[in-house]
């Protein structure tokens, strides 16, 4: 038995274990996947002296419930520190504790953590010390909802391993973070298929904001708004997609891929989101405001 275990009691809409993901894999239509706002789980992990790539929960819109087991030496009961970030939400320990975000959290052995939905975001990062244990696939503890990789969404029920501790706690009690905007701007570098849309629709990318759809998932984000015309007709050859590629199917309506992207796609990518933005898109919602800038 490991000496802590993380007990579901409920998932909420959508929960998944994720790490950095598993690059390197494209060629056999392997995407990397790994969390939607990369960001958001390096800074749970570094809060809690873990390895910045140690897998920890991704919890979409909240819902989570959790039971810690936790044992020291001899069996005793012990405590892991967990740490919450990317969407705040409201959370609370059974003791009636509220938990801030980007925070260093002491749980015990049979505690539950339970989140509400975020008021802002869509994604919430839960960090345990010593990171999820459960075994990897292709080098990553990622779940892959495209390809089925890595372990299937949780469920009630479902008890997850955490590794032991390696490092010391780095001493920070708080790691203050701006909160997330209403309206999203997002960089886009221009191309490489932009010249197969006219030019008003070019324009119209990027003066306009766009709203994300219900349709949307970690694999992308539909967005609503005025039809992209094309100036070429026919369909691409499959090529290579890139996360943060905005692909315009022939309904017009651009698709931002973020994950769980396919590896390749034969419709036209007019832009590709800015890495340094793309763990922003991961906390986009349905019905949330996106602009888009030309770099």
């Amino acid at each position: 038995m490991p000496a802590a275990t993380l007990e579901i009691l409920a998932p909420g809409p959508l929960t998944t274990v994720q790490d950095l993901g598993r690059p390197g894999w494209a060629h056999i239509g392997v995407t990397a996947s790994g969390a939607a706002d990369r960001d958001a789980l390096t800074l749970a992990n570094r809060l809690i002296g873990n390895p910045e790539g140690a897998a920890a929960l991704e919890v979409t819109f909240g819902g989570l419930r959790l039971r810690l087991r936790a044992r020291g030496p001899g069996g005793t009961p012990s405590v892991r520190y967990v740490a919450l970030t990317g969407a705040p939400c409201p959370a609370r320990l059974d003791d009636g504790r509220m938990l801030a975000p980007n925070t260093p959290i002491a749980v015990y052995d049979g505690q539950v953590l339970e989140l509400g939905p975020p008021p802002s975001g869509l994604r919430t990062y839960v960090a345990v010390r010593g990171g999820i244990d459960v075994e990897p696939s292709l080098g990553s503890r990622a779940t892959d909802l495209l390809s089925g990789l890595g372990p299937a969404p949780l469920t009630a029920g479902a008890l997850l391993p955490v590794g032991a501790p390696g490092g010391p706690m780095p001493g920070v009690d708080l790691a203050p973070r701006p909160a997330l905007p209403d309206d999203i701007t997002l960089r886009v570098v221009p191309g490489p298929r932009d010249d197969w849309f006219d030019p008003v629709s070019v324009r119209t990318l990027y003066r306009q904001p766009w709203e994300a759809t219900s349709r949307s998932n970690r694999v992308g984000i539909r967005f609503d708004g005025p039809a992209l015309r094309r100036v070429r007709e026919g369909e691409l050859p499959a090529e290579g997609m890139a996360r943060g590629s905005l692909q315009v199917p022939p309904n017009g309506l651009p698709v931002l891929f973020l994950a769980d992207h396919p590896v390749t796609g034969g419709y036209p990518v007019i832009g590709v989101v800015h890495a340094a933005d793309l763990s922003l898109a991961g906390q986009i919602r349905p019905g949330g405001r996106v602009w888009f800038r030309p770099e």
